[in-house]
């Protein structure tokens, strides 16, 4: 299975939250978006740990089936096809959650998530945990 996971999906992680622990260490691949990243490190600036959590982000990161998903082209007009279906919709969700669902869309994974305002987006594959 090939997981893409939200920002609260990697603080739980580091929460120690089992059910994140299981899913993730089942997984074939772990599929991080750069705006997930961007998340992370604006928090990690804004925080009291940044240099303890900026390290465990590096460690993560060079776990084997970990990978960063850049935003190109397909991701792109993913992220637009998701903007007009959620706007004919009426149920417009937070800008980088697109992109992080078009992320997921373009990489053929399951979206895992605690926010449930995915399940707006037609075609996601979301998997929500409540943390």
């Amino acid at each position: 299975m090939k997981l893409c996971i939200d920002t609260n999906i990697y603080t739980a992680l580091k929460r120690g939250n089992q059910e994140v622990i299981d899913l993730l260490e089942k997984a074939d691949e772990v599929i991080i978006p750069a705006i997930v990243l961007g998340e992370l490190y604006a928090g990690f600036n804004l925080g009291n740990h940044k240099k303890k959590n900026l390290l465990e982000l590096y460690n993560f990161l060079k776990i084997p089936g970990i990978y960063v998903a850049e935003i190109d082209d397909g991701v792109a007009e993913r992220y637009g096809n998701i903007i007009q279906i959620l706007k004919s919709q009426g149920t417009p969700i937070p800008t980088n959650d697109i992109w992080i669902a078009a992320t997921s869309m373009e990489n053929n994974t399951k979206l895992l998530s605690c926010d449930k305002h995915f399940n707006n987006i037609p075609g996601s594959m979301l998997l929500t945990l409540t943390i």
